[in-house]
């Protein structure tokens, strides 16, 4: 009916599933992926390769602040949305595995 696989991720998941949805622990797992992208961001912006950017850039110093303010948002959404989306793929693989327990 079961593979041993399917067997221990039901057993597993029927004693984590409600300490794993609101976790700090995985939101901090998923941030270093926010991070890489917000890090590929800055460099793209102040690698001067478009000159129009670097000259808005030196035109106003507040926009410093705007785009690390904007990278920490960034970075929480991402690490947010990433724990929250792999949360709910491994819920959806456990309410199939016991829909198809039903079934049989």
């Amino acid at each position: 009916m079961y593979t041993q696989k399917e067997e221990a991720f039901i057993k597993y998941w029927e004693a984590h599933r409600l300490k794993k949805k609101r976790s700090l622990k995985n939101i901090l797992i998923s941030t270093p992926l926010g991070i890489i992208l917000v890090i590929g961001i800055f460099v793209n912006f102040f690698s001067g390769w478009y000159k129009r950017a670097a000259m808005e850039a030196n035109a106003d110093p507040s926009l410093f602040l705007v785009l690390l303010v904007a990278g920490i948002i960034i970075v929480a959404f991402v690490g947010i949305f990433s724990s929250y989306h792999k949360w709910d793929i491994n819920e959806n693989y456990y309410k199939e595995l016991l829909a198809r327990k039903d079934k049989k």
